[in-house]
């Protein structure tokens, strides 16, 4: 199922903003059970993604119920949400493009996801470094060129996700994850202010353990320090956790603090 403008169609202009020039942002949430798990917190983050672009922001009312509508009936699935600047003129200036468009389709949930769970995965450090830009820095903007550079080069190696790294080589994230890493009773993500996408549920595992004994820090780290960690899982929005098993050969068994957020995930 696909809407565009809460129209059941599949095509965009040529001249969307999308299409010229990627820009836009977007979210991708899970269904269960006919409902979309962390609905409130896709729309907000839509939100924020037009507000750091600004894109005039679209009615949060219309989307939530497009939204709702695309994953009535459905057991498991992924509801995905664009939002364009819209139709515009040619060139980079934004004057004019004072109505967004709103893109609300649906796809089958990943069942990989459930393998992964059950096994972990493996990854490998990916050639391929993001850009630092805190303009963008944190954003699930339309431009992913990086990523698809990366899947690319994924895709040649038998690793299940890439180890991703930012241009002054500080650990950032994976291809389509966020990473978390465990050394006894610390617990580290990555700062995202210059580079990666803060993902929604990275931000709200960052809830639970700020709740809980654990203590998190955010920091620029090498990949050394992944070396010393006791466990690591990736997360996002769909899987919604994954145990890291091994990365380039090195291998990690714990699962303790997966096994303490995955109820509440």
């Amino acid at each position: 199922m696909l809407l565009i403008n809460g129209i059941a169609q599949d095509y965009l202009p040529a001249t969307d903003r999308a299409v010229q020039f990627g820009d836009g942002c977007f979210t991708t949430a899970c269904v269960r059970d006919g409902q979309i798990h962390l609905l409130e917190h896709h729309l907000t983050r839509l939100l924020e993604g037009c507000e750091r672009l600004a894109i005039p922001i679209p009615d949060i009312g219309v989307l939530r119920d497009e939204m709702r509508l695309v994953g009535q009936g459905q057991s498991r699935a992924i509801v995905k949400v664009i939002i364009t600047r819209g139709v515009g003129k040619r060139g980079y200036s934004i004057e004019g493009c004072d109505t967004p468009t709103r893109i609300v389709s649906r796809a089958l949930y990943p069942t990989f996801y459930d393998e992964w769970r059950e096994r972990g995965v493996s990854l490998a450090l990916s050639p391929i470094r993001l850009g630092r830009n805190p303009c963008l820095a944190g954003i699930k903007h339309l431009n992913r060129l990086e990523q698809v550079l990366i899947r690319t080069h994924l895709e040649q190696t038998p690793a299940d996700e890439a180890l991703v790294l930012d241009s002054e080589g500080w650990v950032t994230e994976c291809c389509a994850a966020n990473l978390f890493w465990r050394t006894g009773k610390a617990v580290f993500t990555p700062r995202l202010d210059q580079a990666g996408v803060d993902g929604l549920m990275r931000r709200h595992i960052i809830r639970l353990l700020n709740q809980s004994s654990w203590r998190l820090s955010e920091i620029y780290a090498p990949v050394s320090a992944l070396e010393e960690a006791d466990e690591i899982f990736i997360c996002n929005a769909l899987m919604p956790l994954v145990p890291v098993r091994e990365i380039d050969g090195h291998a990690y068994a714990s699962r303790e603090l997966y096994n303490y957020l995955i109820p509440h995930c």
